[in-house]
């Protein structure tokens, strides 16, 4: 049927054509415009696809890329369909003509405009909202793939005998169904209600009939839908309240039903769905009726019962029978939540043991030998000595160590011994001369691994390296010390083609290097050239001649980005860490499997839940979904330094997120059973997942409905009292043995106080020792409520308050030295705790932290003294066995050596440091290396020589020596 039209039109005005010429430069150059853009899009395409192919994980990329383009396309054509054919038999179903009134009149010209462009409107429209609506399902891959690969828990809901797959794989896709009809609902229902006005079926201010019946019976049907997908979300909300968060008097971030939920919320969604479906059947019966008068009464009648019924009741029963009494009311959904909760996070297991706190030994002579075998002290702190590793062992101005060190165990003599190790990577930041090639030609890798003996310093308060100068050597043996991946290796380097790269400066010069390796994208191909010089931005890249044949590419080269990208769906712990496994350095990388399904267990923001005094941008957890309430270490990833090739190793065996996973992306993930033994001596309890359940323990260590309601027995996680950054103390990585333990074991541990208190209220270990049959068992000691044992503030105050120690502590600030404190460590021995803290000075002559004095306290009796072994005497008024003394300072107490050939040694390694400061400051890098060489030979002389004196000395006992 025609189009409404006529009238008539003003004058033509002719306007000039534009010149031939003209014509075809502004086509080339559109054509050209298109071109880049389109090779603009392809760069970023390929140069990924490159990168996945170099890595391994191609069948990542593919997945995850069909994926979203199978849902762009899927949910973009259904969205351009329903609104498109809506619009189009909206025109269909519009009126004859008839006698004009004035508001079809005024909508003519309107209709006179679109009629020459009907079709392109309907595409253009159709088009639009088809691209957006793929581009918003495309974003739902992870679910998708959660959906169509889920496995099941093995375990059901209390409330509806729902399998947790439901919840966690099912329900979040029916969601998304849900939302996305909706959308394409309304946006159909508002387009054709615009068409049915713009022809003539709907009226506003026409006399008569405002809607045809064609009009009515379109809008109703629509409408219908509409109120049947509410029926549908009724429907879904009932299971949805075993994941919905909200509050309780006891906890926040509470997930699951309580007791309003299932006696008022519950029934009140049965009802208001049965409402919907006799509501959405009148809207459909209108295509025979013709009449809205029942439907808009039944929607009416459900807009009524919804607020009524959903909103009112509830809050009813939750003034009149839920507060009065709401103890009892809640305790059976609070037990659900507990034990929920418990299970999602891996703490079931956790076994609380009541602990007195104070010792009742009197045999002084038994607790210092325990002092020695209850915990290897860790002496060197891994968060204070980076800058004496950068001092001592950086050796060039462009290497550098993480601010903050790990801490791992290698043997010495046969026995695991607690070692702190840096990778010194390369910093692009201290190169002489920046510039394009040294930025990303020359300068392109670390080199060697530096260690140091947690347990001990040398004499004067350095550290006790076990492997170290460059090339490294020590302990560690023969091993690929090149590190082409790093933490701090954020840069592209190209390598392995005419350009040779600087390998490591000695005092004979520098020694040049081409990567052998196999990692990165090839840039022989020019067309991979030029996309990568539109991808970087760096047009230097397609034309310099410091690429040819055999000229790779490399970035992503932090361990964390590289685990990331070839396993979007894990998340990714904040800690990488260093080992060297089989002759290589291993970057271990702890990844997580997380859902935010499992129903009544309480969430938590990993982003606050991670963060202590040392968290920093390298250390946070990074996270795809920032909120979960399952967690599980199901995943342990090593990163090669040298050739960064990513391997993926089962941890968790019966995780069904990581099984779903498994079944998503085939291949990707390697059997647990394929761990290298020399890389399992390595692997650890996470620090991320242990901070997310220590959280949680502060409350759900309480496994009693009515306890936990009343919050007597909430615990909190104390400040750093070593900082003054009012951070959370962050866990500590020792060797020790639990009350219940026979042997040390390589622990992770912490502290709780009570909350709004200081006093201790529990401490919590894990055995961290990937080998130990008791992996990952919980261990918590419960103080007395009553007790009146000192927390780690309270222990740090009496040390500060000590008015013999604040006198020592000013003698060591003399000058503009700086005294840094270590880790407060605290150790459970013989029913009281040790509490341990290494004190370093910052001289202001070295600039960086050594080693000067140890903090011990137990039983409340404090001891500040050179080491550890006289403090550990002083404390319990007994000696130990015999045995060096590592951390004794020359200087304080101990006379100088009268040992010619040491004063020799020592006067030549104080001229060495002079002579190396001075190279530093001039920028003389060969002049600073062999003055670091010089140090280190002067050093090892004095070391020989005291050793030689020692075994003089044999004889007597270690306090009988000078200054013991």
């Amino acid at each position: 049927m025609p189009d409404r039209g006529g009238g008539p039109t003003g004058p033509r005005i002719r306007v000039g054509r534009p010149s031939r010429r003209v014509r075809t430069l502004l086509m080339t150059l559109g054509v050209l415009a298109v071109l880049a853009m389109l090779f603009v899009m392809f760069a970023g395409f390929w140069t990924d696809w490159l990168w996945y192919r170099s890595v391994g994980f191609s069948s990542v990329f593919s997945t995850t890329l069909w994926t979203k383009i199978g849902l762009f396309f899927v949910f973009g054509l259904l969205m351009a369909v329903a609104v498109g054919l809506n619009i189009w038999l909206a025109h269909r179903l519009r009126p004859p003509l008839s006698a004009m009134s004035v508001e079809q009149q005024s909508l003519d010209r309107y209709r006179m405009s679109i009629a020459p462009y009907k079709k392109w409107v309907l595409l253009g429209v159709t088009a639009l909202v088809g691209l957006i609506a793929g581009a918003s399902a495309s974003g739902q891959w992870r679910t998708w793939l959660l959906w169509v690969n889920g496995v099941p828990f093995g375990s059901k809901d209390p409330q509806f005998g729902m399998d947790v797959s439901f919840y966690a794989f099912d329900l979040p896709w029916y969601r998304f169904l849900l939302g996305f009809g909706f959308a394409a609902t309304v946006l159909s229902l508002i387009s054709a209600a615009l068409v049915h006005y713009l022809y003539g079926g709907l009226r506003i201010t026409s006399p008569g009939a405002r809607a045809t019946a064609a009009a009515t019976g379109h809008l109703s049907v629509l409408l219908g839908i509409f109120v049947s997908l509410k029926a549908v979300a009724y429907w879904l909300d009932r299971y949805g309240l075993a994941v919905k968060s909200s509050d309780l008097k006891s906890t926040d971030n509470w997930t699951g039903l309580k007791y309003v939920d299932a006696n008022a919320y519950l029934p009140a969604k049965t009802i208001l769905f049965c409402i919907a479906v006799i509501c959405a059947v009148l809207f459909f019966a209108t295509l025979w009726r013709r009449t809205w008068q029942l439907p808009v009464i039944g929607f009416g009648l459900m807009v009524l019962s919804a607020v009524l019924i959903g909103g009112l009741y509830p809050a009813i029963v939750q003034k009149f029978q839920v507060q009065p009494n709401e103890q009892a009311k809640e305790a059976e959904y609070i037990q659900k939540n507990i034990d929920a909760t418990r299970e999602a996070y891996g703490i079931t297991g956790a076994k609380v043991s009541d602990y007195t706190g104070v010792s009742n030994t009197k045999d002084n002579a038994k607790l210092r030998a325990d002092a020695d075998t209850t915990a290897s002290m860790r002496l060197l702190d891994p968060n204070v000595v980076s800058p004496t590793f950068q001092q001592l062992q950086q050796v060039r101005g462009y290497y550098g160590f993480p601010g903050t060190l790990d801490v791992d165990r290698y043997k010495e003599d046969g026995k695991e011994q607690d070692t702190v190790i840096g990778l010194r990577e390369l910093d692009i930041s201290g190169i002489p001369e920046r510039n394009w090639i040294n930025d990303h030609f020359k300068y392109t890798h670390g080199y060697g691994a530096v260690t140091a003996k947690g347990t001990q310093t040398k004499s004067g308060g350095a550290p006790d390296f076990t492997e170290s100068d460059l090339p490294a050597k020590g302990d560690l043996g023969t091993y690929e010390q090149r590190i082409y991946y790093g933490e701090k290796t954020s840069q592209y380097s190209i390598v392995g083609g005419p350009q040779k790269e600087l390998d490591y400066s000695d005092a004979s010069g520098e020694k040049l290097y081409s990567y052998t390796g196999k990692s990165g994208v090839n840039l022989s191909n020019p067309v991979n050239r030029a996309a990568y010089a539109v991808a970087f931005n760096e047009p230097q890249i397609l034309y310099s001649g410091a690429i040819g044949e055999g000229s790779r590419i490399l970035y992503n080269r932090t361990p964390k980005e590289r685990v990331e990208s070839v396993a979007p769906w894990l998340t990714i712990d904040g800690d990488a860490y260093p080992a060297v496994v089989d002759g290589r350095v291993q970057w271990i990388v702890d990844a997580y499997t997380t859902s935010n399904g499992y129903p009544y267990s309480s969430r938590t923001t990993l982003g606050d839940t991670t963060a202590d005094s040392l968290t920093d941008g390298q250390r946070a957890v990074v996270a795809q979904q920032n909120q979960v309430n399952y967690i599980r270490n199901s995943v342990k990833a090593t990163v090669d330094a040298f050739d960064g090739k990513v391997k993926l190793y089962e941890w968790d065996t019966k995780d069904p997120v990581l099984k779903t996973w498994k079944k998503a992306f085939p291949g990707t993930v390697k059997p647990k059973s394929s761990i290298d033994p020399d890389l399992m001596q390595h692997l650890r309890y996470p620090q991320d997942l242990f901070k997310v359940q220590r959280e949680l323990l502060t409350r759900y260590h309480v496994t009693n409905s009515v306890q936990f309601y009343s919050g007597s027995e909430v615990w909190q996680v104390p400040n750093d009292p070593t900082t003054k950054s009012g951070n959370a103390v962050p866990p500590y990585y020792l060797s020790m043995k639990m009350p219940d333990q026979q042997a040390q074991t390589f622990s992770l541990s912490t502290t709780f106080t009570p909350k709004g208190r200081e006093n201790l209220g529990a401490f919590m270990a894990v055995d961290a020792d990937a080998k130990s049959p008791d992996y990952g068992r919980i261990r918590i000691l419960k103080l007395p409520s009553n007790t009146t044992v000192s927390g780690p503030q309270q222990v740090q105050s009496k040390f500060n308050s000590d008015t013999d120690i604040a006198n020592e502590i000013n003698i060591l600030k003399r000058g503009d030295s700086e005294v840094e404190y270590g880790n407060l460590l605290t150790v459970p021995m013989d029913g009281g705790l040790l509490y341990v803290e290494p004190v370093y000075v910052r001289g202001a002559g070295t600039n960086y932290p050594l080693l000067r004095k140890v903090l011990v306290s137990y039983n409340d009796q404090t001891a500040f003294r050179n080491t550890l072994v006289e403090a550990l005497d002083e404390v319990f008024g007994e000696q130990g066995p015999s045995r060096p003394s590592p951390t004794e300072p020359p200087g304080t107490e101990q006379p100088p050596s009268q040992d010619p050939t040491v004063r020799e040694a020592l006067d030549d390694a104080q001229k060495a440091f002079e002579a190396g400061q001075k190279a530093l400051q001039e920028q003389d890098w060969t002049g600073y290396g062999k003055a670091q060489d010089d140090l280190q030979a002067a050093l090892k002389r004095a070391a020989d020589a005291e050793a030689k004196a020692d075994q003089k000395g044999d004889g007597k006992s270690a306090g009988e020596k000078p200054g013991r």
